[in-house]
């Protein structure tokens, strides 16, 4: 670290470099924090959670049993052991509430002002965050499994909805109408997905195995098909032609700069795609535990070198490096099954939700104090906050005038 502090004074590093390299230490030091606790509201399963961006202060969560919450992630009790209060929730007494399980919730990108959330219930709802109440909903004739706003679009407010429906549905925000439809699935849609990157480029996943990418400015079909294979059918049975999976594709995720796409599946198979060609990359992340019947929430690290995968696997959260494939670490402490995590790129740290109806949160490790920090501090307490390092004291000058 010295090195990078060297490097980046003279000039010689460009100080994202030490950025990077202290998030990935960061990362790599994770562990269950003892000393922070969220509010335990949920009495059945939380299915989903998401972190505005705006602030990176409030966690919203949904669960089976249809409440939605949203915590104060700050602490501002002064105390090293606190827990996160629920500052409000749409709870079952709620004349609003889902009446059955929260599939998916999501910030709106800008507002904190706005969240959606999606249900088995066959609805969408737009919240208004003050007056907890919808500004708009949503009714479909199936499921709805998985909807995603853009994080990045100015030209457009549109969400993507899947459902037990294969047709994707667009609904835009500001007129409350469904205005496109996206057909090319031959199965229920478990996940949908916006680049970061670019505002009109949407990835699907299918129960059909299949992963699109669609540009949604086109009325002609959806840009191209991943292919496991890369083409090669030699290597692919008839039927496995143009899949990303040999089982129900549940679970999708782009990288924070959009150039890479992640799938997971039922085949307890993870892919990584060139998202600009659809090229299968083929790291190798070994067996990755995905029993999932519905949308699996997983997530990517941010700022970075290399980056890394966080996994819902059974009761642990698998760590896996993006680009090598390698296992770097299982975080345990959940006594269920995880069903979604959400990285906090602000502070490097991972907060996961499970079917034991608790949000856990995994906080970098401190740092332990060097050698000099520690003779400082022996010092200073011995001698009082005024005491001056014994380097630093006058020991020429005379005490006469």
């Amino acid at each position: 670290m010295l090195g990078f502090l060297t490097a980046r004074q003279t000039g010689l590093d460009e100080p994202l470099r030490l950025r990077r390299a202290e998030s990935t230490r960061r990362v790599l030091g994770l562990k269950l924090n003892p000393d922070r606790d969220l509010e335990r509201i949920h009495g059945n399963g939380i299915n989903t959670i998401d972190i505005e961006a705006i602030e990176g202060r409030y966690l919203l969560s949904g669960g089976a049993d249809g409440v939605i919450v949203i915590y104060d992630l700050e602490n501002y009790s002064g105390q090293q052991q606190y827990t996160c209060k629920a500052v409000c929730t749409v709870g079952r007494s709620s004349r609003y509430v889902h009446k059955f399980s929260v599939e998916t919730v999501q910030w709106y990108p800008y507002d904190t002002g706005m969240f959606v959330s999606s249900s088995f219930d066959k609805t969408m709802k737009v919240w208004d965050t003050e007056t907890l109440k919808p500004a708009e909903v949503f009714e479909f004739d199936g499921n709805v499994y998985s909807h995603h706003l853009s994080p990045i679009a100015r030209k457009h407010s549109l969400i993507a909805v899947g459902t037990k429906n294969p047709k994707i549905q667009l609904c835009d925000m500001k007129s409350g109408s469904r205005i496109h439809v996206l057909q090319g699935h031959r199965a229920e849609v478990l996940s949908v997905q916006w680049s970061p990157r670019y505002e009109h480029i949407l990835a699907t996943a299918s129960a059909d195995s299949k992963v699109k990418v669609w540009d949604v400015r086109r009325a002609s079909g959806s840009l191209f098909t991943l292919d496991q294979h890369n083409g090669d059918k030699s290597k692919a049975s008839s039927e496995a032609v143009n899949t990303a999976h040999n089982g129900r594709v549940n679970g999708l995720s782009f990288t924070g700069d959009g150039l890479f796409l992640l799938t997971t599946g039922t085949d307890d198979r993870m892919r990584l795609w060139n998202s600009a060609t659809g090229e299968n990359t083929l790291v190798n992340y070994g067996k990755v535990c995905n029993e999932s019947r519905k949308r699996l929430q997983f997530t990517v690290s941010h700022g970075c070198s290399p980056e890394f995968v966080f996994v819902p696997c059974g009761s642990s959260v698998a760590v896996y490096a993006l680009h090598t494939g390698e296992l770097v670490t299982m975080l345990r402490g959940h006594y269920n099954n995880v069903d979604c995590c959400e990285f906090h790129p602000d502070y490097q740290e991972l907060y996961s939700g499970g079917k034991d109806c608790n949000i856990l949160a995994w906080v970098p490790v401190l740092r332990a104090p060097d050698l000099e920090e520690e003779t400082t501090c022996t010092i200073k307490s011995a001698a009082g906050q005024t005491a001056v390092n014994p380097a630093f004291q006058d020991a020429w000058s005379s005490d006469e005038d």
